[in-house]
């Protein structure tokens, strides 16, 4: 929940047997809410109700980013998982995982903000591993706009315990990549580039693809966990 209640005040609705919006709407009164403000609660889950019958997320923008691994269960057949490579001028390439099919951009190919915006958009939740500091960074350089809520898996992990990179976090959680794709897409890029050959294209396809893949199979463990994490 947001305005106002936080992780203490969650607790205590806790150890007065509320966990869901339904507990908290059917009783009148609770300890460390007044009447005054329980009223405004009830109004604003009812509205947030009523926008997750309606698959609205983007009326969950507004909630923090420590919370947004709740919509995941509720936007999931509606979501991408998002990742680029990028040198320092700009993206290399960029992939959207909707969980059966990569869509893939690469730079100097197909790389145009029109159609990548017309892609994201056709998704109602995004979910990135330290896409807050990096992959919307650059979208925005771009000017590609992420209008649905975000996901981000790092402080997501941290909070969990892990901590590194997504391949380290990877390997510690059991998560399994194909050994040619350990690597460097950065590596491949330069080789593309210098020499031409479709080879190491498609291994930088195939690179920045599983990288989105295991962004799933990420959110699938984290959340999970977080549903029992105190």
């Amino acid at each position: 929940m947001s305005h106002g209640i936080g992780a203490k005040k969650e607790r205590l609705l806790n150890k007065q047997n509320i966990r869901t919006w339904d507990d908290f709407l059917r009783v009148r009164t609770l300890s460390g809410i007044s009447t005054q403000r329980k009223a405004h609660y009830d109004r604003l889950l009812q509205l947030a109700r009523k926008a997750l019958l309606q698959q609205d997320a983007g009326y969950f923008a507004r909630l923090p980013q420590r919370e947004m691994w709740r919509l995941y269960p509720h936007f999931k057949k509606n979501c991408c998982f998002l990742d680029i490579e990028a040198d320092t001028k700009a993206i290399i390439v960029l992939t959207l995982f909707d969980r059966f099919e990569s869509t893939t951009f690469v730079r100097g190919v197909h790389l145009e903000k029109d159609v990548i915006q017309k892609e994201l958009d056709k998704h109602k939740l995004v979910i990135t591993y330290n896409g807050s500091a990096f992959d919307i960074v650059h979208l925005k350089r771009l000017g590609i706009v992420v209008t649905q809520p975000h996901i981000d898996l790092k402080p997501l992990c941290e909070r969990l315990g892990l901590a590194g990179g997504l391949k380290a976090i990877e390997t510690t959680v059991g998560i399994q990549r194909p050994a040619h794709l350990r690597g460097s897409a950065t590596d491949a890029w330069k080789a593309f580039w210098a020499s031409g050959d479709r080879e190491y294209l498609e291994l930088l396809i195939a690179y920045n693809e599983q990288d989105a893949v295991s962004l799933y199979q990420l959110m699938e463990w984290c959340q999970k966990r977080l549903k029992t994490f105190k």
